[in-house]
């Protein structure tokens, strides 16, 4: 939450300390005009300027239409056997010879009577001491026991079943309604049965992504992808340590600013959100003041990588069609909306204006991830 307010609180000061050089004739104090123009020609070299219009659209629906997914096949769990642990309890009857099977107790439970597998990860039977169990699945010991009790028994008829899982675990933490420890038993865990096991995610947890870790490596598992268009190559089949880590959805925002009527953050929800339903959220522009021309989207971009600062779209809201063109343009977390207040005589001026927000934004994550 501090994280959120301060990344606001940055932008509107450096929006606000531009306001003055957004109408016409504006300059940068302290700045002389030959310097200034330089300046700004050499922010302007790193910013991607694009007009939101409908080949605009297009081209986002195209590249959202290119993803494909694995739908044809799921994990294949056809060949999971459980295997035995230390801390595990078993059953076991021999059908015919009851004096070798523990006669259930009303006051006793089938785990309490049970045989645990030991610290050695072996358990002890009638006849048949020191049986290997860790690492063995049920029909490896079921075999071992036949054969041990062969030797006082003619073709002794064994039944052999788990009662207490008590030896894996995998953990599901983070934004989920049940958090906690949950048992790695004979029927498959994966991790969407975690996290429907840990009852769904609430309502402060971020749709989009997970972590998985085992051992040293953790994993961005794209939940959203599984979830919303069926890319099942998204599941992971949960093993003993295994954690899956729901996180907040704290960077999931977009920032309106400038001249609307509440300025402030609005949440993209796991269904999106779109540049008309952002400036609903903040009860649209301030008609009386604001210009309808001048509504930006800087979305920042990896300088190092990319040689861009950042992307900037421009919507001319005047136009009637322009109200469509907002419905259709997808936000991406993490986007400012600024909504400028004079005419624009150089709208280049702004966007070199505006570009320090996106720098401080950038910054101040920075500092509050060390």
């Amino acid at each position: 939450m501090a994280q959120r307010y301060k990344t606001i609180i940055a932008s509107a000061c450096f929006l606000a300390m531009s306001g003055c050089t957004i109408i016409p004739g504006g300059h940068f104090e302290g700045l002389k005009q030959g310097e200034q123009t330089e300046n700004l020609e050499r922010e302007l070299e790193k910013v991607n300027i694009q007009l939101i219009d409908s080949a605009l659209i297009n081209q986002q629906k195209s590249v959202s239409k290119t993803k494909t997914f694995n739908t044809a096949a799921g994990l294949d769990l056809s060949n999971y056997d459980y295997k035995l642990g230390v801390g595990d309890v078993l059953t076991i009857g021999v059908w015919d010879h009851p004096e070798l099977t523990i006669p259930a107790a009303v006051q006793r439970t089938a785990e309490f009577d049970g045989f645990r597998v030991q610290a050695d990860g072996t358990i002890t039977y009638a006849y048949a001491p020191k049986v290997q169990a860790a690492g063995k699945t049920v029909s490896e010991v079921r075999e071992e026991l036949v054969k041990r009790l062969s030797r006082v028994i003619e073709d002794p008829q064994i039944d052999v079943k788990v009662v207490g899982f008590r030896s894996q675990k995998a953990y599901v933490t983070g934004e989920v309604k049940k958090p906690g420890v949950y048992a790695v038993t004979e029927t498959p865990l994966t991790l969407v049965d975690a996290l429907n096991q840990a009852g769904g995610l609430n309502e402060r947890a971020d749709w989009k992504t997970v972590t998985f870790t085992r051992g040293a490596t953790t994993e961005l598992i794209r939940l959203d992808d599984f979830y919303s268009k069926g890319d099942i190559s998204q599941n992971r089949l949960l093993q003993h340590g295994d954690i899956v880590h729901v996180t907040r959805n704290d960077q999931r925002n977009v920032y309106v600013l400038g001249d609307v009527k509440r300025a402030g953050t609005v949440e993209v929800n796991r269904y999106g959100l779109n540049l008309a339903e952002a400036l609903s959220e903040v009860g649209g522009i301030d008609e009386r003041s604001a210009d309808a021309n001048g509504i930006f989207v800087f979305r920042k971009r990896d300088l190092e990588q990319d040689g861009v600062i950042a992307d900037v779209y421009q919507l001319h809201a005047k136009n009637v069609a322009a109200l469509v063109l907002a419905e259709q343009f997808e936000l991406d977390p993490q986007d400012i909306v600024y909504v400028t207040s004079a005419p624009l005589a150089r709208w280049n001026k702004v966007i070199s204006l505006l570009l320090p927000a996106l720098t401080t934004v950038d910054r101040l994550q920075d500092i509050d991830n060390q």
